[in-house]
């Protein structure tokens, strides 16, 4: 497996390549599989950010026991959720399948103790496993999403965007998660062919717009 992770710390971009019962990059003592992380996601390239990954190693260390992990890695289309998913952005999981509802609240209160992720779904909204992710930056919509991203920008979100763009014909060349050049002339080509305002920016009405298609064409 080919996996692209986000390191803050440097705004670079690492690659890196894992079987799948291998460790996630940046897993403490193996807490996280690459089997785990990827679900039942059929790609064979996956994106995700060190912020991510240190959020679940601190929740697994300060929870004591193994965590159950089902699902985190999506790409937009492979089903269950919605079109700006942080789980299409490798930076959501869904996790305690199996274990007691006890069990999950104790996780869901570990992490808001301890503020180790952005955002902690309510049980009533998840009680059979508990979703949390680490999104980051202003989204471009008021109603949430992926936050507007250009040309220089670096990041799972950038990376989301060239799988979509990819998909649909746009070549932005080859995921890696930098908005370079072949990034931006693929947005303003879909700009151009579906009447939205071709700057080469992708805010709100890009983002809404290519995540419906990119949803339907997978369907």
């Amino acid at each position: 497996m080919k996996i692209l992770v986000y390191n803050p710390d440097t705004n670079k971009m690492e690659t890196y390549y894992r079987n799948l019962n291998d460790p996630m990059p940046y897993s403490k003592d193996k807490y996280l599989s690459v089997k785990e992380f990827r679900g039942s996601s059929k790609s064979d390239v996956l994106w995700t950010d060190k912020r991510a990954i240190e959020a679940f190693n601190k929740l697994r260390s300060i929870y004591g026991s193994p965590i159950t992990v089902r699902y985190a890695f999506k790409r937009i289309g492979e089903g269950g959720h919605s079109g700006m998913s942080q789980h299409y952005a490798g930076m959501a999981f869904d996790m305690g399948q199996g274990m007691t509802q006890a069990q999950r609240n104790k996780l869901r209160q570990i992490a808001m103790d301890n503020n180790l992720f952005t955002y902690v779904e309510p049980a009533n909204l998840t009680p059979s496993w508990a979703h949390m992710d680490k999104r980051y930056k202003n989204p471009a919509c008021p109603t949430g999403g992926y936050p507007l991203v250009r040309f220089g920008d670096k990041g799972v979100y950038v990376a989301v965007l060239q799988d979509a763009l990819n998909t649909l014909g746009y070549n932005a060349g080859n995921i890696d998660g930098i908005f370079g050049n072949n990034t931006k002339n693929a947005v303003l080509r879909y700009q151009r062919a579906n009447n939205l305002s071709a700057d080469g920016i992708v805010g709100c009405n890009t983002w809404r717009s290519i995540t419906e298609k990119i949803k339907n064409s997978r369907r």
